[in-house]
């Protein structure tokens, strides 16, 4: 069994691109300017400006273009990853990281496994970590790292007034204890 590190939307921008489109998009495009679902298109692949770090300019993948309000967005627009210059592919493997370890990550080993910046890092664990409180990303943590979840929690499979099952979530003075 191939390691899930191993797909392809982890190491590639536009194949990270195609995995956000499935999963924010999927019932196919919609614009987030006016809402529309129609008269959508997918521009090709374009250039950025030209910077000393990249003199040609950098690809940039996954903008479409509405006609009905002239618009052009990506699929970033209105996640945790708008208005950010990391790869998205990075995104990716933070969001990973941070899910998937026992006790969450700090800032500073995302900076050193992913080879960004230490603010880039604190940046993208911040934005990450506010999405899992808001309820916007699968997983949570507690700060003291505790994994939360919101399935129910139970030592037995009968339901009982003494060991119903309960919530993590659930307030310990509301269940009586």
């Amino acid at each position: 069994m191939a390691s899930v590190l191993s797909e392809i939307y982890f190491h590639e921008e536009w194949a990270a691109f195609e995995a956000l489109e499935r999963i924010v998009w999927p019932d196919g495009p919609a614009c987030p300017h006016c809402g529309a679902t129609d008269r959508l298109n997918r521009l090709a692949v374009q250039r950025s400006k030209a910077s000393k770090k990249h003199p040609n300019g950098r690809p940039v993948y996954g903008l479409w273009k509405c006609y009905h309000c002239k618009g052009q967005f990506t699929v970033r627009k209105g996640t945790v990853f708008e208005r950010s210059h990391v790869d998205l592919h990075i995104w990716f493997q933070a969001a990973h990281l941070l899910c998937n370890s026992q006790k969450g990550i700090s800032s500073n080993k995302l900076h050193r496994v992913l080879g960004v910046a230490p603010k880039t890092a604190w940046f993208m664990s911040h934005r990450l970590r506010e999405a899992m409180r808001a309820g916007r990303l699968p997983c949570r943590y507690a700060a003291d790292g505790t994994r939360l979840s919101t399935q129910m929690r139970h030592a037995s499979t009968e339901r009982t007034e003494t060991n119903a099952p309960t919530s993590v979530f659930a307030n310990p003075s509301a269940r009586g204890m």
